[in-house]
């Protein structure tokens, strides 16, 4: 239940052949430490390059997070994507509403993001395809780094401090 689908160092390193050829064709993208480091607001220009290969290649993109609307707001808006805000992962009810808004069946949709047990787990409950990418920054929200303690538990490969 917890393992993810596929691991990629950052959000610019997953494949979107691979994504394509695994019939996937809609992109949920976390916000903190997946697309911006925790509490940052500037999008990386890699990121905005796959962004923008994405959305060629005709996936359908929705950032979803837990932080408040005006702070997720600004970062879609740099990628010119939509959101969902104050999404309780991994409860299912954000996860629903971003599928919601891609338009597409689950089966075709993956989720991207940096945790294990709020976007890998989200993911699985909703019978989502998951992708656990590396934080991009050490800082994290205090209640976080309990979780990653854990995940390192979990995924010793993966996680190192």
């Amino acid at each position: 239940m917890l393992g993810p689908n596929r691991f990629a160092p950052r959000l610019c390193d997953v494949s979107l052949a691979e994504l394509e050829a695994a019939g996937i064709r809609g992109l949920i993208l976390d916000l903190d430490n997946t697309v911006v480091s925790w509490g940052g607001s500037e999008v990386a220009r890699e990121h905005l390059a796959w962004v923008s290969d994405a959305r060629d290649r005709g996936f359908r993109l929705v950032m979803l997070s837990n932080n408040f609307s005006e702070r997720v707001m600004r970062v879609a808006e740099q990628m010119e994507i939509p959101f969902v805000a104050s999404a309780l992962k991994p409860l299912p009810t954000g996860f629903l509403a971003a599928v919601r808004r891609l338009g597409l069946p689950r089966r075709q949709v993956a989720v991207v993001g940096d945790q294990l047990f709020t976007d890998v787990l989200g993911a699985k409950l909703c019978g989502l395809y998951s992708i656990l990418t590396e934080p991009l920054a050490r800082r994290d929200h205090p209640v976080t780094g309990v979780f990653r303690f854990l995940e390192r538990l979990m995924l010793p490969q993966r996680r190192q401090p």
